[in-house]
């Protein structure tokens, strides 16, 4: 991302104004988003990316943060710029991520944890596991879980959804959600007892 994008310019006297374009779009007129798109995301895709380190979901969060000016009527033209709007508006996105994504990390350390308490019962042990938790050798073992218990957990993981939720997102009974989520956690639970063993 180039400076030059980081920081467009204010649209020159012959083309409408961010007020003049969110009235349109507020009135129906779609194509208005494009031009705000075109003028701001930038801005927008720079902040997301400072704040979440991550080039897909900084993608994600910019076509999210204009998408809520379709949806929403949150700003106001009368309280200062839309580029300082959705500076703001962006930066609080970002960190209601980061605290999804924290609390979503610190969910499947503990079920890894509670399923691999059962290898040892030794202090020892239990140090391995948890400094093993913040290894690749958890991501290696969740690559080979199968798609669908890699999705059931990804989904808890990543997107710190209920198990609840994921059934509804992926239009399965709870029972389903929650027998992919045990076996899953089972197998990661013999994948990391080689590891162990290995130390």
């Amino acid at each position: 991302m180039s400076p030059e994008q980081l920081s467009e310019s204010e649209p020159s006297r012959s083309e409408p104004s961010d007020a003049e374009l969110i009235t349109a779009l507020r009135s129906g007129a779609v194509d208005a988003l494009g031009v705000l798109y075109a003028r701001h995301s930038g801005l927008v895709y720079g902040v997301a990316l400072k704040l979440l380190k991550d080039t897909h979901e900084a993608e994600d969060l910019t076509q999210a943060i204009f998408l809520s000016l379709i949806q929403k009527d949150h700003y106001d033209p009368k309280r200062g710029s839309l580029r300082t709007f959705l500076a703001i508006l962006t930066r609080s996105r970002a960190i209601d991520r980061l605290r999804k994504r924290t609390r979503s990390q610190k969910h499947l350390r503990q079920q890894i944890s509670e399923q691999s308490e059962k290898l040892t019962s030794t202090e020892t042990g239990l140090d391995t596991i948890s400094e093993m938790e913040q290894s690749e050798d958890v991501r290696n073992a969740l690559s080979q879980l199968s798609s669908t218990e890699q999705e059931v957990l990804k989904m808890a993981y990543y997107d710190g959804l209920s198990q609840s939720k994921i059934a509804q997102e992926l239009e399965l009974s709870l029972g389903t959600v929650k027998s992919r989520s045990r076996r899953g956690l089972m197998k990661l639970r013999q994948i990391l007892s080689h590891v162990v063993e290995r130390v």
